[in-house]
């Protein structure tokens, strides 16, 4: 029978278990895929820690995976038996051998992109490129800052933003991660536990603050990143690896510059069919292109999932980790 990540109860790493699980046979408009390689991201902490909680538990964790297609149910046209096909985004059910999937959540993969790269850069790729073309529209003469440039979202993040022509100007944990984001296309990498970010910023804007900031850390560098921004600029906090934001006054977004925010999900941009059409689209042409490199830095056999997620919450992990299955 085929094996499948569950939890049943909320908690650390310990919680995921190794099961045996039928997937059973697909229904009408569902598929059934068997995944070559499954993506680790940190959306699986917080659905394993009842953050973001599943819809019911046992529960298999996991969003993004790519294989190939086993079985197809009636009236599924979108894919064909045989297809390389992956995915990002609910419902969640990655973290499996086998699995039944809705056909409309596919993607064909081209030839040249493997499921290895697939499982690593769908939902990593697909956030950047809402980000940088959904949330605020990234150019030329657009200077950003992202946090956790180093990250799986960041190294794809500053990449696609230098070819688009912008200034990226980055945080970083260590020495090495900012040699690591700097040769992925940030040009200012800040190490925060050195330099005061919000500081840097400015001396390197000359005192005008940045277009837009891309937040996935949360708690530790949301206000200060409101400092970062120039005036009329845009926040997009889009994750929480150290924690939630507190009660937040909107009337600080007035004080510190006429500022906006917005709390985003790539779950929202890609709801339609062809809204996941245009975003995997855009994000196979950077690749295809070579603009933006896809690099697997580490792997794990599905079966340690406890042992990748200390690595990822340990900050241990860099660019895209992935399970092979």
């Amino acid at each position: 029978m085929p094996k499948s990540i569950r939890i049943h109860q909320h908690g650390g790493p310990e919680v995921l278990k190794w099961e045996d699980v039928d997937p059973g046979q697909p229904g009408p408009g569902e598929v059934l895929i068997r995944h070559e390689a499954v993506g680790l991201n940190y959306i699986d902490v917080y659905h394993r820690t009842g953050l973001y909680p599943l819809p019911a538990l046992p529960a298999t964790p996991g969003l993004e995976a790519a294989g190939v297609v086993e079985a197809i149910g009636e009236g599924v046209t979108e894919v064909a038996v045989g297809d390389r096909v992956a995915y990002a985004g609910v419902p969640p059910g990655a973290y499996a051998e086998v699995r039944r999937i809705p056909a409309h959540r596919l993607v064909k993969l081209p030839a040249d992109i493997s499921t290895l790269q697939a499982a690593a850069m769908m939902l990593q790729g697909m956030t950047a490129r809402y980000l940088l073309k959904g949330c605020w529209h990234v150019g030329a003469g657009t200077t950003l800052l992202i946090h956790a440039a180093a990250g799986g979202v960041g190294l794809i993040a500053c990449q696609w933003a230098r070819r688009l022509g912008a200034t990226v100007i980055g945080t970083v944990g260590s020495p090495e991660k900012a040699e690591l984001a700097h040769a992925h296309g940030c040009q200012h990498p800040i190490v925060y536990a050195k330099e005061d970010f919000a500081a840097r910023v400015k001396e390197i804007t000359g005192g005008k603050g940045v277009d837009v900031v891309y937040d996935s850390v949360g708690q530790a560098t949301f206000m200060k990143s409101l400092d970062c921004l120039r005036p009329m600029g845009m926040m997009v906090s889009f994750g929480q690896s150290s924690g939630p934001m507190p009660p937040f006054d909107m009337s600080v977004l007035a004080q510190k510059g006429s500022l906006f925010l917005t709390r985003p999900s790539l779950m929202t941009y890609t709801a339609k069919r062809e809204d996941l059409l245009v975003h995997a689209r855009d994000l196979f042409e950077v690749v295809q292109s070579g603009a933006v490199k896809i690099e697997v830095r580490r792997t794990y056999p599905l079966s340690e999932a406890s042992r990748a997620h200390r690595d990822l919450e340990g900050r241990k992990t860099t660019g895209s980790s992935v399970f092979t299955v």
